[in-house]
């Protein structure tokens, strides 16, 4: 229960399914733990359920993308827990389905700036302020790994925050602050929903069932799939795994 205990942690993305399901499984361990969204209705449901469960879990609204709102939210975490200890650069969007060819340019430009430069404005922020024996976790996919038609900002977003992590990994590595990324396959959430009917529009259930198909493990993984990834490599049992990318897709990669 107290695996975490005193422990201070960031989530960006928070009030999205892995984001909280993240933050309820940390807090349920004994961290203190700080959501960050734009969304602020959605953020304030969260900690209110947080709440019903006494779980220390409290917000702070800012859009990721800009410098000014991710030195709020750091600024906000060491004002309301005294420092940071972990943080889960989290926050991402998957933008629309479409050919390379036929991709509008402001969606492309939102799904970059959103996927590459809020995780990289995070990881520039909380690197001074984060304890030395610390823990980062971004979240990739496996769509960081490998090619898929008609995604190609999203695609292209996660491939290039392994390079931050990885570069991250080794200018943090005397200060013994392991960072990876957690690599999601198919996960059942709102953002899969929108990709399968973005494929094939008034027929999602029918991708899913294809992508299904796809996977070893025969089913999509849950939100606490990747939960228990993350917690793991923030926890003290991860000792030494660092510069490295965690898949968690029921085979699909096998």
């Amino acid at each position: 229960m107290s695996k975490f205990k005193d422990k201070s942690i960031i989530i960006t993305g928070g009030s999205g399914s892995i984001g909280f399901v993240t933050a309820k499984e940390l807090a349920q361990k004994g961290a203190q733990v700080l959501l960050v969204d734009i969304d602020e209705k959605a953020l304030k449901e969260k900690e209110a359920e947080a709440k019903k469960e006494n779980l220390e879990i409290s917000y702070v609204v800012a859009d990721v993308t800009k410098a000014e709102d991710v030195k709020k939210y750091v600024a906000t975490c060491i004002e309301r827990y005294g420092k940071i200890d972990c943080f889960f650069n989290n926050a991402g969007i998957e933008g629309k389905v479409a050919p390379m060819h036929e991709y509008p340019d402001d969606v492309f430009d939102k799904v970059v700036a959103v996927n590459i430069k809020g995780t990289y404005l995070g990881m520039k922020y909380v690197i001074p302020e984060i304890k030395d024996g610390g823990s980062i976790v971004i979240t990739s996919s496996v769509a960081g790994l490998q090619g898929s038609p008609n995604m190609v900002p999203y695609i292209t977003t996660k491939h290039a925050v392994i390079g931050i992590m990885r570069t991250a990994a080794l200018e943090l590595a005397e200060r013994n602050i392991r960072v990876n990324t957690v690599n999601p396959g198919t996960v059942d959430n709102r953002m899969m929903r929108s990709i399968e009917e973005g494929v094939n529009p008034g027929h999602g259930n029918e991708v899913k069932e294809a992508y299904t198909a796809t996977i070893p493990l025969g089913r999509y993984a849950t939100p606490e799939d990747i939960s228990h990834m993350v917690c793991y490599l923030f926890s003290d049992d991860n000792t030494y795994a660092t510069g490295q990318t965690f898949v968690v897709d029921g085979g699909m990669k096998a």
